[in-house]
């Protein structure tokens, strides 16, 4: 089970413009944020995406780093990275099922076609988004059932800039 406090499960996958994304290879000065998305098929995603782009500046700025991972192939994560409008994202590819579960995420099996015409895959996670701490503890954890309701960038950053600030300590973590 995903809890604060301890180590995260290990994470190595492919990303479409950047090298091989190895969690536990990441120096960040303070946490890497890793958000898990649906995929290509999501148009939550692709707007999710959108808005994380007017943070990575400001991401950087507070020493935080950042995977996107999804369960999405090459072809797929590099039409994602096309509609979003990015070749600076770091987007990491071919997430297996039994990863995700590693990491606590709910699955959901593909119904078809979606709004925007695009087929889901046969099983994809449901969005999370985690924060690790440089010694590869799990800080924080938001696990959604569903696409919609995600954390907003303009939040986590808040969040941030006030949990370096006074050094606020993990939570949640007593089971």
């Amino acid at each position: 089970m995903i809890t604060p406090t301890r180590k995260a499960p290990n994470l190595v996958l492919p990303t479409v413009y950047h090298s091989e994304f190895n969690l536990f290879n990441e120096e960040p000065v303070n946490f890497t944020m890793v958000i898990f998305i649906r995929g290509l098929h999501c148009p939550l995603c692709i707007t999710y995406l959108k808005q994380m782009m007017k943070y990575l500046q400001t991401l950087k700025d507070i020493g935080v780093d950042y995977i996107i991972v999804s369960s999405d192939d090459k072809t797929r994560a590099t039409q994602m990275l096309q509609k979003v409008g990015s070749t600076e994202l770091r987007l990491a590819y071919d997430l297996d099922i039994a990863k995700a579960k590693e990491w606590d995420l709910f699955i959901s099996k593909g119904r078809g076609k979606t709004s925007i015409g695009v087929d889901e895959l046969d099983f994809f996670p449901e969005p999370g988004l985690f924060l690790i701490k440089p010694d590869k503890t799990i800080f924080s954890a938001y696990i959604q059932s569903m696409p919609f309701a995600r954390p907003q960038f303009e939040d986590i950053i808040n969040s941030l800039n006030f949990i370096i600030d006074k050094k606020y300590p993990a939570r949640g973590n007593i089971n």
